[in-house]
């Protein structure tokens, strides 16, 4: 059974929008009636998405905080932001470098934090009642073996959800969480590629598999509708039952 989402008329920002849940997402916005800025660091991507559903293409590194600000201030209110871009950088924590936890910290957090920040600034201003999603991920909720970079990223972006749902509230925008488990996209393929490691996360999930990325984006789409106007500040899982261990 697919959900069915109706959101003609909204204006809609989806940042990782050049692949895997980000992509997934900005499509199915766009063929559920939003007007999608997919936001992505891949132009040739962003152009293929422009070309399969009508997105509008915003190149553009959100970690460069300078760029981030000068690309977001002219454009007009969203009703719907969706911030999923994320990397990646493995290390085990006795080699954890400043570099990597910066990198990782720089994408996955701040760019979330003022990409919400500016986003509700401009709904604020424009009276609009929206709703934010920050995809998150399970190794926000628990420890997960090289991935103490991306475990304090997104457990940061849960505590930034929380301030966000907190501040924003009073204006009518709800800002939720989703904390997927390891989905099937290019950048979890690369990550979950040793057999051994796989095994070992499986056997953590009650369900027995991954996610498949339209698994994740539908309850993306479910907070960001009307159907979820009395849920705020949620970090939820989509996860298979891992988080309950």
């Amino acid at each position: 059974m697919t959900a069915s989402f109706d959101f003609s008329g909204r204006r809609a920002l989806v940042t990782g929008a050049s692949s895997g849940i980000g992509r997934a997402v900005a499509v199915r916005l766009a063929q559920s009636g939003a007007q999608v800025t997919a936001v992505g660091r891949n132009a040739a991507a962003l152009d293929a998405l422009q070309a399969e559903a009508g997105c509008v293409p915003l190149v553009l590194d959100v970690a460069d905080a300078p760029t981030l600000d000068h690309a977001l201030a002219p454009l007009p209110a969203f009703d719907l932001v969706v911030n999923c871009a994320g990397i990646a950088l493995l290390e085990s924590a006795l080699d954890v470098q400043a570099e990597s936890f910066d990198a990782v910290m720089a994408v996955n957090a701040r760019a979330a934090a003022l990409v919400a920040s500016r986003c509700g600034k401009a709904m604020i201003a424009a009276g609009v009642r929206g709703s934010i999603v920050n995809v998150s991920s399970q190794a926000a909720l628990v420890a997960l073996d090289a991935h103490l970079c991306y475990c304090a990223s997104k457990a940061a972006m849960d505590a930034i959800t929380r301030s966000l749902c907190l501040e924003f509230g009073p204006h009518g925008i709800r800002v939720n969480s989703v904390n997927p488990t390891v989905t099937l996209t290019p950048m979890a393929e690369q990550a979950w590629a040793d057999p051994a490691r796989s095994a070992a996360a499986l056997g953590n999930i009650p369900m027995g598999r991954f996610a498949r990325v339209e698994e994740v984006v539908a309850p993306i789409l479910f907070l960001l509708s009307d159907g979820a106007s009395m849920i705020s500040g949620v970090a939820l899982p989509v996860d298979g039952g891992y988080t309950i261990v």
